[in-house]
């Protein structure tokens, strides 16, 4: 009896420790069940981030007890959020998000700088970027006519103004600043051909040329002229007119002054159109024609010296260069002249294009190498490195670009048959 008691007293005293512990256990667990839903709480009650809840430091990145620094922080490019590594203080917000200056890809003599125009030039250092495109708009009375192609560009000087003149008879004076466009002169006719000399601006039409002073305001008009006015030089007090009958006038005027221009001289010999002029040295005047040929004047005395027949199709583009004369041709080929012992022009180089030459220009960049800029019938306009006519590259328009234009500092432009002139200037590499 006394062995089956002590048996149940040991028993009951077993099942009591047995249930207080289990009553401790179930405390336990539930005190730490409240300690923790309280931390998952901010400071009004509501349920705090996912990274506060997995130990987050300043600015949301994680703390790690192995005190690991993070590479990537370091630098200021780490965009993990959270991160496995420790982040001792918070990186800098501008540090974090400031833009890559340099691009993920390696550069590549073929990319392209715009996503309307040309891929870089092969084999050099310097490549073009274009400034400012300017475009001549549509008349939207008509919105189904051609395009207003440019045909001429020119800078007067003691003005920061950008002359273009349009197939739709516009001139549009452009800020060289801001490239806004400043004046629209409307002129009721073709604008042929527009060239400058000092502060006045000359102005190729139909049976007249107009002209205006930039900075005076005055304004002229020059008659004589039988059809279209597509080429126009100037040079000293004179200014010459190829008109479309093949004639060349020249007029004489004080360019300093408000003095009215006078006739001097009718140049006689071309029988087509005249397609560009150029003044070169030795007191020489040379056009190009529709007559394939082109003519060497005196244009102190206004006379013929000799005439030039080395191509096959309207001559397009004359350029004096040093003591050269370069002319291109729709018959696809750039000639390169120079003066003979007897004084007579000889060909000293010829450059064969697929397609027509529309347009040349000249300068040097800026490692001082001369660059010919030749405009062709493709849409393009090509860069060769003289003398040897090195490819430098191309420049790629919608429409084929009629107008060359060189201007200070190393700026370049070109007028399309869209409207569109576009300013461009070196980029280094």
């Amino acid at each position: 009896m006394e062995e089956r008691d002590w048996f149940l007293f040991l028993a009951a005293s077993l099942c009591e420790r047995l249930y207080s512990l289990v009553y401790l256990f179930l405390l336990f667990v539930g005190v730490y069940s409240m300690g923790i839903k309280t931390t998952r709480r901010g400071p009004q009650g509501k349920e705090s981030s996912v990274f506060d809840r997995l130990g987050a430091g300043r600015g949301g990145h994680l703390n790690n007890s192995s005190n690991k620094i993070c590479k990537f922080w370091l630098s200021g490019r780490c965009l993990k959020n959270p991160c496995r590594f420790a982040h001792s203080e918070i990186p800098d917000v501008a540090t974090i998000h400031r833009p890559r200056q340099t691009p993920y890809y390696p550069r590549s003599s073929n990319a392209l700088v715009s996503n309307t125009w040309r891929r870089a030039p092969r084999n050099s250092q310097k490549s073009w970027l274009p400034r400012k495109k300017l475009r001549h708009p549509s008349q939207l009375q008509r919105p189904r006519q051609l395009s207003p192609a440019v045909n001429g560009i020119a800078l007067p000087q003691r003005c920061n103004k950008l002359c273009s003149g349009s197939s739709h008879g516009t001139i549009r004076l452009w800020d060289s600043h801001t490239g806004q466009c400043a004046n629209v002169i409307n002129l009721g006719g073709e604008v042929g051909s527009v060239c400058s000399e000092g502060p006045w601006l000359f102005v190729g039409m139909p049976n007249v040329v107009k002209v205006w002073n930039t900075e005076s305001g005055a304004e002229y008009s020059l008659n004589g002229p039988v059809g279209q006015v597509n080429a126009m030089e100037s040079v000293y007090n004179l200014l010459f007119a190829g008109v479309e009958d093949g004639v060349i006038l020249a007029w004489k005027g004080t360019y300093e002054t408000n003095h009215i221009f006078q006739l001097a001289a009718t140049l006689k010999g071309h029988t087509h159109g005249i397609t560009s002029l150029v003044v070169g040295g030795g007191n020489r005047l040379y056009s190009g024609s529709k007559d394939h040929t082109i003519r060497v004047w005196d244009h102190e005395n206004c006379q013929c010296i000799m005439t030039l027949n080395g191509h096959n199709d309207v001559v397009k583009s004359l350029m004096c260069w040093y003591k050269y004369l370069f002319s291109g041709s729709l018959d696809c080929m750039v000639k390169v002249w120079a003066s003979a012992d007897d004084g007579s022009l000889v060909v000293i180089c010829t450059h064969s294009e697929e397609q027509g030459i529309l347009a040349l220009a000249g300068m040097t960049d800026p490692d001082v190498k001369p660059i010919l800029y030749c405009s062709c019938s493709d849409k393009s306009v090509h860069l060769y490195e003289l003398p040897i006519f090195t490819d430098r590259g191309r420049l790629f328009a919608k429409q084929e670009v009629q107008t060359l234009q060189i201007g200070p500092g190393g700026l370049f432009s070109t007028g399309d048959q869209t409207g569109l002139l576009t300013v461009y200037t070196w980029l280094a590499d």
